[in-house]
């Protein structure tokens, strides 16, 4: 009996004990108010500051802020961690937050904790670029900045989000690829506008006024992170002035020009020998001068730090700061700035104006988000909160973005979908068959949920799961496990690709083939199956997975990208017929021996016979691929008809012009030359499948073949939904001078003179451009 007292004793005193130490040490991380300045109720002297009167303009009120501030509080402000003056109300603010693909935490303005321990994820950027669906990249956003001015209202968020990243997927190895929206400048600057269009527009109209500020990255021909020992940081990016102007720089172009974007990020490296965050000419010139950019310049971060210490471009880091803001960077993400400005300033390398200059941006946009406004509760988004973070109605948008985006790239006959009350058991196999962080890839927050993709098969059939590796570089394959799981089941879905430790920010693939002896499991899988066999891909990048393509043991192949929070859901619904698949290639998946002949850090797009260089992306290359840019089957049939165009476009040139009397290959696009010269081409779209579906039509252009222009390239794309039997028409408006110029060798845009074939599917249509 004393025993067991003695027990109860120790057992109270134990719990008692744990409990007390638990009190304790338990901090809850809760939210706290909004940052914000001019807080008149709490202090009604700052009612007298005109830059806290809301009824005035933004630059009357800007200059009455930047004139009360002392050089150091000036100095201040040009970092992303923002020291608040106390005296003028002005609280710190860190600008720094991402949303690539959903709100995140990588950024220290963004927190997860109570009362919002999480946000939506959507997939990776380069699946919802592959739905080829812009209306759904602004939607995106919208969803995005909502929820993203809910975390701000309780303390948890900044207002300023350094995304998207519009960088052009040049090369396959690319680790950041991922984050991008595809190879095709046409599509990264539609994606690009648009999402950022539904970051920033507010409800209410209201264009001089921002829901929340977006930043386009990384500017410019920023393809490199670290490949073979070759760093960013250090990499100068060798780029024609042609590559530049029809390659690199559209999507960023876009971005500020049709988009209205706050901020443009500057990138490490260097490109023709010059820091992009030092070049005056790419800052100061195009972006603020060519482009007329209302927001501000962001360096990336440590950038500065990087191009005084590891590209050694100055002497001194007063000469670097002096550099930076000369040639129009406002905003440097990191201390540099905070340290060195003052110095630079003493030392006559910089004046108090160009200072003045950087940060009258960087208040400007604070302005235009309501930030000096006051109190946010009683603004126009005063009222989110918690209850509108992770709604059903935000996650069941996540999985619609991944079904939308996934591509069918082979299926045989009777292979997919797959029937659930058919198949009595299902092998799901693979290191990414049941995986949860992998499917929401990098830059990403704390999702709703999760939905892998074993959970999505299990819920409509019985399964057997057997992962095949250890972990995602499969050293060694556990063939022996799979194949006899895979050889008791009616079907297969091998669930294989890469990870993060495989291609992710500071980290370039060298090979491009599924890793390990992941290649190794699939075949001796499909060998010994009985019936279908369904490779599903959940990579940044395309893989070389010819052999797969190859075999008729492996019945279908899916790209998944890395499909976001309800990934799993998704997958499991383009398997089992529940959505018809419509996603497409937003990039070229070339084979092993491309990347095995081909310099990483050579940045030219065409091709040069002299040397054997195949060039990159659909528009210039011309050698073998594992699959195609634009790729992409459904269980559906669309057939397309040519309903309206013309076969011929005169361009009206003044009388003295050259063009008139002699022959030219090419007249350059000017507004006198392109005033109103547009056409229609009509096209009738009908599903003759037993399915309905979604289809996109890709309208490309073949231009003739002067000033090394790109084989074919795409003009515009446009998603369409249609019934079994369904016709639908499609009409793209075409701006002669817009769509079918290109770029010649010096960087001047030309409308070619010829015959330009327009392809639609297996479409051509001739059009012949003269004068």
């Amino acid at each position: 009996m004393a025993s067991g007292k003695h027990s109860i004793f120790l057992f109270c005193y134990i719990l008692c004990f744990t409990l007390t130490n638990f009190a304790l040490n338990f901090r809850p991380v809760l939210a706290q108010k909004p940052v914000f300045a001019c807080d008149v109720s709490g202090n009604p002297g700052l009612k007298n500051f005109s830059f806290c009167d809301a009824s005035l303009d933004v630059k009357t009120r800007v200059d009455d802020l930047v004139n009360r501030l002392t050089l150091q509080e000036k100095i201040g402000f040009l970092v992303d961690g923002s020291k608040g003056v106390s005296r003028l109300g002005i609280p710190n603010y860190e600008w720094w937050s991402e949303a690539l693909h959903g709100v995140s935490n990588t950024g220290p303005g963004t927190k997860f904790a109570s009362p919002i321990p999480s946000a939506t994820s959507f997939p990776q950027v380069l699946l919802t670029g592959a739905t080829f669906n812009e209306s759904l990249f602004k939607s995106i956003g919208k969803v995005v900045s909502t929820e993203a001015r809910a975390m701000y209202n309780v303390g948890l968020a900044g207002l300023t989000f350094w995304s998207p990243n519009v960088n052009i997927f040049r090369d396959p190895r690319w680790g950041r690829g991922q984050e991008t929206p595809g190879e095709d400048p046409v599509l990264s600057s539609k994606y690009g506008a648009a999402y950022v269009r539904g970051l920033q527009q507010r409800d209410d109209g209201d264009k001089d006024k921002l829901k929340v500020g977006a930043c386009c990255k990384h500017y410019t021909a920023y393809d490199v992170d670290n490949w073979k020992g070759i760093q960013r940081y250090t990499f100068n990016a060798v780029v024609t002035q042609q590559d530049l102007d029809d390659t690199y720089q559209p999507p960023f172009k876009s971005c500020v020009i049709d988009g209205n974007v706050a901020s443009v990020m500057c990138s490490y490296n260097q490109v023709n020998g010059k820091p992009t965050c030092g070049d005056p000419d790419l800052l100061a010139g195009v972006i603020r001068g060519q482009w007329k950019l209302n927001g501000y310049i962001s360096s990336d971060c440590d950038s500065l730090k990087e191009m005084f210490n590891s590209q050694k471009y100055t002497k001194t880091p007063e000469e670097t700061a002096a550099l930076a803001i000369k040639s129009g960077l406002d905003l440097n993400c990191g201390s540099f700035l905070s340290d060195h400005t003052q110095a630079a300033i003493d030392g006559g390398l910089l004046n108090e104006t160009d200072v003045n200059k950087a940060i009258s941006n960087n208040f400007a946009m604070l302005m235009r988000l309501g930030f000096f406004d006051g109190d946010p509760s009683k603004q126009l988004y005063g009222n989110l909160g918690p209850k509108d973070v992770c709604t059903s109605e935000n996650q069941e948008f996540a999985r619609e973005v991944a079904q939308q985006g996934i591509v069918l790239l082979k299926n045989t006959k009777g292979s997919l979908p797959l029937s659930p009350t058919a198949i009595k058991s299902l092998a799901v196999i693979g290191p990414n068959a049941n995986v949860t962080k992998t499917m929401i890839g990098n830059y990403e927050g704390v999702p709703c949920k999760y939905t892998t993709p074993l959970q999505g098969l299990t819920a409509s059939v019985a399964t057997v799961y057997q992962p095949g590796c250890a972990d995602i570089s499969c050293g060694t394959a556990q063939v022996d496990e799979a194949k006899k799981v895979a050889a008791a089941a009616d079907a297969v879905v091998l669930i294989m690709g890469s990870d993060q430790s495989i291609e992710t920010e500071s980290k370039d693939r060298v090979d491009i083939t599924l890793p390990g002896q992941q290649s190794i499991l699939v075949s001796a899988v499909a060998n010994v199956s009985k019936g279908p066999v369904i490779l599903v891909i959940m990579s940044g990048g395309g893989m070389d997975v010819q052999f797969a393509k190859d075999d008729p043991k492996v019945t279908s192949i899916l790209w998944v990208g890395f499909p976001g929070e309800a990934g799993g859901a998704a997958i499991a619904d383009v398997i089992f017929g529940n959505y018809n698949p419509s996603g497409r290639l937003p990039m070229t998946w070339y084979p092993q021996s491309y990347v095995d002949k081909v310099n990483m850090t050579n940045m030219n797009m065409r091709p040069d016979p002299a040397t054997g260089y195949p060039g990159r992306t659909y528009r210039f290359y011309t050698g073998p691929t594992v699959f195609a840019f634009g790729d992409g089957l459904s269980y559906s049939q669309f057939n397309h008809k040519l309903v309206q165009a013309p076969k011929l476009v005169s361009v009206p040139l003044d009388e003295g012009h050259v063009c008139r009397s002699s022959e030219c290959k090419s007249i350059d696009a000017v507004e006198d030359t392109c005033k109103n010269i547009a056409f229609n081409i009509h096209l009738r779209v009908k599903n003759v499948g037993k399915m309905a579906g979604s289809h996109t039509v890709f309208l490309f252009s073949s231009p003739p073949r002067v000033h090394n222009a790109p084989q074919k390239h795409l003009l515009e794309f446009e998603k369409v939904h249609l019934t079994p039997m369904a016709e639908g028409l499609v009409r793209f408006n075409i701006d002669v001078c817009k769509h079918l110029s290109m770029v010649d060798e010096q960087g001047n845009r030309k409308v070619a003179l010829g015959q330009h074939v327009l392809h639609v599917g297996s479409l051509k249509h001739y059009l012949n451009v003269r004068v």
